[in-house]
């Protein structure tokens, strides 16, 4: 089976503030989704940038029958939520945006504005996705963006003063955001992920060795390719894995911020699972490296274009 992660890039029905501005823009981008999605085929697809509820089950009604869609009720000022496609039936486990209860309100503006909530809900699920193999739990999530916006709707900083504190406002609620993130990955992982398939997935915002992309994967040790990846532990219990290092190099990326590749997609699997795991790349598989477009600060500049800017990220996972 086939589990992975699609930021779907500002996924709304057409005449709004966000979306294609005319139903030809908005079938356009729905084809060239689903035609990803299709060459992907996954059990499970963990989504990011849904806009508009209608505008995924328009998705999976081009994907054919069989479908399964599950959304966080808790979107962001944009309207974008995170979800779940999938082949089985899915049941809700959480669905919240609240930071843990140690974790004191973070700064947020000029003005002292802080926030005890992450900007998007995070969702956690749990189907069968292949026979005999037992449930799976997985949390899908959208942190906290690098790109940096201004009072006032501005994407560009009166100087460099205020570019820095908003870059720093803009990591605090990453870090924030990918600690409650962590401790729902607590939740699923129910003390051992040596006994239980768990996967965190979706858009972190940042890469591989990023403080806060290694907050979410508990003990450190035993990473994909170390001596110590085989060897048993006391932290198997509760570390994650991530799965970037079997994608092949030339495919280590699932975005291309102004003209550098980055991998700030990914997919965190349990014990159980990353020892399953016998595949990992990014785009559809056999198609190698991704091709993508080059953004930049402002994410307006792409309202209304066909497709993503993001590559999938997935896994294959043996029985």
């Amino acid at each position: 089976m086939l589990l992975g992660t699609w930021n779907l890039e500002n996924l709304y029905r057409p005449g709004g503030e966000f979306g294609p501005k005319d139903k030809a823009a908005y079938e356009t981008k729905l084809a060239a989704l689903a035609a990803v999605v299709t060459g992907l085929d996954p059990a499970l697809l963990g989504v990011q940038e849904v806009g508009d509820p209608e505008a995924l089950r328009d998705l999976a009604g081009m994907l054919g029958a069989g479908w399964h869609i599950a959304l966080s009720e808790h979107p962001d000022g944009r309207g974008i939520r995170v979800g779940f496609l999938s082949r089985t039936e899915l049941r809700v486990l959480h669905d919240t945006n609240a930071f843990p209860p140690k974790l004191r309100p973070v700064q947020t503006d000029d003005e002292g504005g802080t926030t005890s909530e992450s900007g998007r809900g995070f969702l956690a699920v749990e189907t069968e996705p292949a026979a005999g193999t037992g449930p799976m739990r997985v949390a899908v999530a959208h942190l906290k963006s690098k790109l940096l916006s201004y009072p006032g709707d501005r994407f560009q900083p009166r100087d460099e003063g205020e570019r820095a504190r908003y870059g720093a406002y803009a990591l605090y609620r990453r870090a924030a955001e990918a600690t409650a993130l962590r401790a729902l990955a607590d939740v699923l992982l129910a003390g051992d992920g040596r006994a239980h398939d768990v996967a965190v997935v979706g858009d972190l915002n940042d890469e591989v060795q990023a403080a806060t992309t290694q907050i979410l994967l508990g003990p450190p040790g035993s990473e994909v390719g170390t001596p110590g990846f085989k060897v048993k532990d006391r932290g198997d219990a509760g570390r994650l894995w991530n799965v970037a290092p079997l994608i092949p190099a030339e495919q280590r990326f699932s975005r291309v911020n102004s003209g550098r590749r980055e991998l700030i997609d990914h997919v965190l699997c349990s014990h159980r699972l990353i020892h399953r795991v016998t595949a990992a790349g990014t785009g559809v598989p056999g198609a190698g490296a991704p091709r993508l477009p080059s953004v930049g600060a402002d994410p307006q500049e792409r309202r209304g274009e066909a497709g993503s800017d993001h590559a999938p990220v997935w896994v294959r996972i043996g029985s």
